[in-house]
């Protein structure tokens, strides 16, 4: 577990704990080497070739003025014919989810888990040629901006403004009004919180990995929530007919009759009277893999994983009592396999001993997933 009141460089010194109280969603933080020496996960060519997968969602966004809208972008996968020259200034490769294909990404991103997971979307690498960017814009969610290759800088502000430029194939803002500037250099991040303003702008070459987060909206969730419930509603509510014994004959035969809507909202309210349906819906809805994630089978049952477990980087895993939530599904665990496989999904990683606590059912399942592709054998750490 995190000690969240540890002072941490991540956070220019300060613990997650004071972070959370006095940024978090308040107000930006410049930390200068947030990580001191730090060198890319990824070299150029290795991003440029996960660019070209079906799996991976990119965008290649080119500043161009001699286009009336001043910019293009376009959707990959991209063959690297297909990208512009290095030597072309003011081109941006997007690359989405790197931490679900790299481990070291994935290993950055468990950096910040003094944040809920719930919360944490993806590590996004943004590579660019000089002057390259993706204009002014703000964003509806958290993000940290570290800088790991070359010089970026940053044009940030408080914009109360938001109207967007038209006819343009970005969100770019019509009028952007900065307030403070920065040049972050490799290890330097910046902290923005939701809706402020920000420009980055490539000084040469440069590499930039944005740390983003999920934050769905009150009608998304309500949608996901209600679809949810419609498809699960008819197998678990009891088959109650309406019935209207004291209904009189009517004059005018079109107007929907008020018991109709009566038993309509009793059987909605029925519906939703699960006090722990909304955590069941909202954690399967939490660890729904990506669209574009899919896991590898790995059958057999003969392979031994007493040495313990670790989630897999695509895996998504999350519990609120009594429920642990996997992948999109949710099932109960009471006591020490409870206790275990929160455990698990707070730090992804279940030992050896704690294995072998686990109950032979809740063994089985883990097996199972293991067998689904959703957990790996845990690699021992060699000690120097």
């Amino acid at each position: 577990m995190m000690d969240i009141k540890h002072p941490l460089a991540l956070l220019g010194g300060l613990s997650p704990q004071r972070f959370m109280a006095r940024y978090w969603q308040k107000k930006p933080l410049l930390i200068r080497q947030a990580i001191p020496d730090l060198q890319p996960l990824l070299k150029r060519s290795e991003l440029f070739a996960l660019a070209g997968r079906d799996d991976v969602q990119s965008r290649l966004i080119i500043k161009n003025k001699r286009l009336s809208a001043g910019w293009t972008m376009e959707s990959g996968p991209f063959k690297r014919t297909a990208l512009p020259a290095l030597k072309q200034a003011a081109w941006t490769l997007l690359v989405q989810s790197v931490d679900l294909h790299e481990p070291a990404a994935h290993a950055l991103l468990r950096q910040f888990a003094f944040l809920p997971q719930a919360r944490l979307d993806d590590l996004m690498i943004s590579y660019a040629t000089d002057q390259g960017g993706v204009g002014p814009h703000f964003d509806s969610y958290d993000v940290f901006l570290l800088q790991a290759h070359g010089k970026r800088r940053w044009h940030i502000g408080r914009q109360k403004n938001l109207a967007l430029m038209p006819d343009v194939p970005l969100k770019i803002l019509a009028q952007f009004e900065p307030e403070e500037s920065f040049d972050l250099e490799p290890g330097d991040m910046l902290y923005l919180p939701p809706r402020y303003a920000h420009d980055g702008v490539a000084q040469g070459e440069c590499m930039t990995y944005s740390i983003g987060f999920r934050a769905p909206s009150a009608g998304e969730l309500a949608q996901e929530m209600l679809q949810r419930l419609a498809d699960t509603v008819g197998q678990d509510m009891p088959a109650r007919l309406y019935a209207d014994p004291k209904q009189s004959a009517v004059a005018a035969s079109g107007a929907i009759p008020e018991g109709l809507f009566a038993f309509a909202h009793q059987s909605l309210g029925l519906a939703l009277s699960d006090p722990q349906w909304v955590q069941r819906v909202l954690g399967e809805y939490l660890t729904e893999p990506k669209a574009s994630v899919y896991f590898d089978d790995q059958g057999g049952s003969g392979v031994a994983i007493d040495q313990g477990v670790q989630l897999h980087p695509k895996t998504r895993m999350l519990y609120a009592a009594p429920f642990i939530f996997i992948n999109g599904e949710s099932f109960e665990a009471r006591g020490k396999d409870a206790g275990f496989l929160k455990i698990l999904a707070d730090t992804r990683v279940l030992n050896g001993p704690a294995l072998h606590r686990l109950s032979p059912a809740a063994r089985t399942i883990l097996m199972q997933w293991f067998q689904t592709g959703w957990l790996e054998i845990l690699v021992p750490t060699v000690a120097n």
